[in-house]
């Protein structure tokens, strides 16, 4: 029985330590593979199109959210649809870095406090609402100057992180976190 006992303890030991239980992320052990994009169905692939090029490269627990979103697609209202569409085809557009950007600023976004939650969104709906030329102007005042690194802050208080970030967030939301709100004002 001990020696039973000591044999189990041993192997358990011998996993651990010889790399066999480790994995390089929680989600391969919670998520099997998803289907490759060739295997999709004629909806899932007129429904990720935006996705397409980079729907083999996605991690498998993106690629079960998306195909989550595809399930519940058909009931959603047409504003919806669209505006699902949109982030995907955002989400295409954006380089590995600024992917990689979006979903720090998302992730930061996500741990403030409500009541700054409830000011980033009213500063947003502001920006929203600017005549296009206005927010041009804007985004050349942004590119100028150093954006401060997700998480930390800018060089100096006085000057403000730059509005163009804002989108990155909601680009991530839809790569990372797709859902779909109640909440059908424009990202």
């Amino acid at each position: 029985m001990v020696k039973t006992r000591l044999v189990g303890i041993a192997f358990c030991w011998v996993l651990a330590t010889s790399g066999w239980a480790a994995t390089s992320s929680p989600s391969l052990i919670a998520t099997p593979p998803q289907p490759k994009w060739s295997e999709l169905t004629v909806q899932q692939k007129i429904i990720l199109a935006p996705l397409s090029d980079d729907w083999d490269s996605l991690e498998y627990y993106r690629q079960k959210k998306w195909l989550t979103i595809v399930a519940r697609f058909p009931a959603m209202t047409p504003e919806e649809q669209r505006r699902i569409q949109e982030q995907m085809q955002e989400w295409g557009k954006l380089t590995p870095e600024d992917r990689q950007l979006a979903r720090e600023n998302f992730k930061t976004a996500n741990q403030l406090p409500s009541k700054k939650k409830q000011e980033l969104k009213q500063k947003w709906e502001e920006y929203s609402n600017l005549p296009e030329s206005e927010k041009e102007k804007l985004k050349q005042q942004a590119a100028s100057k150093p954006a401060p690194r997700p998480g930390r802050p800018a060089a100096s208080p006085n000057i403000p992180a730059p509005s163009a970030a804002l989108p990155s967030a909601d680009a991530a939301h839809a790569a990372d976190a797709p859902t779909v709100a109640a909440d059908t004002s424009k990202p």
